[in-house]
């Protein structure tokens, strides 16, 4: 059997989201080790002194979790949105390096409501006409 390692966000998995248990499960499937380190640096960051952490390899050597892993699940954490990389010239965390949380996935997130609101509600002849075109170009 081959693992999976995409997300999958149907609309059926997204609502019954309740915690972050299960967000873990729907963002790393099938893979423990993963969902165990992505919940401890989530938990790690969210508790830290103004939520800033200037590394995360404490954490994989503390859970007993290769640097493997570690990187893997920061990458994708990342790629998500929900962490950032500070640098060192940035002043609001007093030119230390290191990360925090992001708020580009609440934002993406945010954005797709609007858009999905946004797609619901136009249906001037404009646009009825332009979606149409756009079917025949496909």
């Amino acid at each position: 059997m081959k693992i999976s390692i995409k997300i999958e966000f149907s609309f059926n998995k997204i609502s019954r989201i309740e915690s972050l248990d299960e967000l873990t499960i729907l963002l790393f499937p099938n893979n423990k080790n993963h969902q165990k380190l992505f919940l401890a640096i989530y938990i790690e960051l969210k508790y830290a002194e103004y939520q800033f952490l200037s590394s995360f390899d404490w954490i994989a050597d503390d859970y007993k979790l290769s640097k493997r892993v570690l990187e893997t699940v920061r990458a994708k954490m990342r790629r998500l949105g929900l962490i950032d990389h500070v640098s060192r010239f940035n002043k609001r965390f007093g030119y230390r390096e290191g990360w925090v949380f992001s708020n580009r996935f609440a934002s993406s997130c945010t954005r797709l409501v609007e858009l999905a609101n946004k797609l619901k509600t136009i249906k001037d002849s404009k646009q009825e006409a332009k979606d149409r075109d756009l079917i025949n170009y496909l």
